[in-house]
């Protein structure tokens, strides 16, 4: 026996076999556009009955079908574009053989041109009273149910164009992160940045701690890595003399999926010739807040139930600092290998995997694992945390007076990292002996250490001019921006584990996908 699906899908090939056989082409190859349905509102949305009457305007607009109404000889038909609908009211008894024949087909989802005069209803709503309308592409499959949208949060991600079309929201998501990378575009070029593009496809995976996708080049013959961030090559371009330079990118990680971690993400991510990290700091502040004034109006986030508030100036402490007012521990402790793992006991956390019994020369990780279990989800309120341990910043500039500490900070917002900036270690011999403490530690099990980049050393060789360089996290930022909570809201098509064999019955269909059905 047939589902209810299987018997609408097979409704509607029948409706777009019997318009071919009367000279009706359900894919025309275009349609003459005047006005989209929200252009319209933009354009007209203000303008009386009267006015509208006056001014005598006749549009042709294109929209997809989202509702049909009856009344007798009378149709009303909502057209939506995606940010908006309009209604067309159609005469039937006034419409030519081709434009009934085709009202007559019409089904929900369908894609229809109108043309005829801009009014108001007596309802006052914005109509075209459409006299002729032309069939744009047959939709096969019914929408989701049009009162509860899309639900399935996993079917959200998987089919985002059903999730695009039921949800507004969604497309606001999307929207919002398009004016997120322009607007750091914009403040970046402003700045005097030079925008260039690095290799995705690398022989050495460098620029930060962690693991790679491996591909194979065939003609070379040749082992290959995703990129896992494009921080080598842009200092590269540093020492050739493009000293204020930056890349909208794509990385990729082949680590664990969760609300805040996606295999491929985006950064934006620039290097400043002559400036330190705490000038990236105070940069980083106007941008943001100049960022949300532009896209929400105020200087301030709202996440999760909270106010954050991008006003300046933003929190600044040092990652010790942060142990201490967080972790409620007397900051004496912190300064051995040894009390740093009797801490971790006793907050009942568990010792970072890459440290194992190797705790005498692992400090840096102990503390990074520390501040990361008891500190890093307190960080609401925009934050900047500064002093990272040497060992896990092999790119930054050893801090005077304490060489077990960088001159680097990550700023967090929402309880999340949404950038990492250093002030970029340019001392060539200094770089190479942070590459050799990377191997030792891959020697002891960190699969995430850094590679040796030999040519990366021999151009700091030719002189690196001091530098801040920095990555802002583009994902998260549009996730705080538009108070989601997982990272897979903000990705237009997130990593997923293929789908099981689909077969007929697996989309969803509601029950007012029927209206216009059968």
């Amino acid at each position: 026996m047939s589902s209810e699906l299987e018997t609408q899908i097979a409704n509607r090939r029948a409706k777009r076999s019997a318009l071919r056989e009367r000279g009706v082409d359900p894919y025309p190859r275009r349609f003459e556009v005047d006005l989209e349905p929200s252009v319209v509102h933009e354009r007209y949305g203000e303008r009386t009955a009267e006015e509208l009457e006056e001014l005598g305007e006749r549009l042709r607009v294109p929209g997809r079908v989202r509702s049909i109404r009856e009344h007798g000889k009378t149709v009303f038909v909502d057209l939506h574009d995606g940010r908006a609908k309009l209604q067309l009211l159609i005469r039937t008894n006034r419409l030519p053989e081709a434009s009934a024949l085709v009202l007559d087909s019409l089904d929900l989802g369908d894609y229809l041109g109108a043309e005829g005069p801009l009014m108001r209803t007596r309802k006052g709503e914005l109509t075209v009273a459409a006299e002729s309308l032309e069939l744009l592409s047959k939709a096969m499959r019914p929408m989701p149910e049009k009162w509860h949208g899309l639900s399935d949060v996993e079917a959200r991600y998987r089919q985002r164009y059903l999730d695009l079309i039921v949800n507004a929201d969604s497309r606001r998501v999307f929207e919002v992160r398009a004016g997120v990378i322009a607007g750091l575009r914009a403040a970046l070029d402003a700045a005097g940045f030079l925008e260039v593009e690095t290799p995705m496809m690398q022989a050495l995976p460098g620029g930060a701690t962690a693991r790679p996708f491996a591909t194979h080049h065939n003609a070379l013959d040749l082992e290959l890595y995703l990129r896992i961030a494009p921080e080598l090559y842009l200092k590269r371009l540093l020492v050739g003399g493009l000293h204020r330079v930056y890349e909208i990118n794509r990385n990729f990680r082949n680590e664990g999926i969760s609300t805040r971690h996606n295999p491929e993400f985006t950064m934006a991510e620039f290097y400043w010739a002559y400036v330190d990290y705490r000038h990236l700091m105070d940069f980083t502040e106007g941008v943001l807040r100049q960022l949300a004034i532009d896209l929400l109006g105020r200087p301030a986030l709202e996440w999760k139930g909270q106010t954050l508030d991008l006003e300046a100036p933003w929190r600044r402490m040092t990652m010790r600092e942060a142990i201490v007012e967080h972790a409620d521990v007397d900051a004496a402790r912190l300064d051995r290998a040894a009390d740093l793992v009797e801490l971790f006991g006793e907050l009942d956390l568990e010792v970072p995997p890459a440290v194992g019994d190797d705790a005498g020369g692992a400090y840096g990780r102990l503390l990074m694992g520390l501040f990361e279990a008891a500190a890093e989800s307190e960080l609401q309120q925009p934050t900047f945390v500064s002093e990272y341990p040497v060992e896990v910043s092999p790119f930054a500039k050893a801090c005077p007076g304490d060489a077990r500490f960088t001159e680097r900070f990550e700023l967090y917002i929402g309880g999340m990292e949404i950038a990492n900036a250093f002030s970029e270690l340019n001392d060539p011999d200094v770089q190479a002996e942070r590459f050799r403490s990377q191997l030792a530690a891959r020697e002891k099990g960190d699969v995430e250490a850094h590679r040796f980049d030999a040519d990366y050393v021999r151009a700091l060789e030719y002189g690196m001019p001091p530098a801040g360089g920095e990555g802002i996290g583009i994902d998260r930022l549009v996730m705080l921006f538009t108070d989601r909570p997982s990272i897979r809201d903000v990705i237009l098509f997130p990593l997923l584990r293929p789908e099981a064999d689909a077969g007929p019955d697996e989309p969803t269909a509601g029950p007012g996908a029927e209206e216009a059905s059968g």
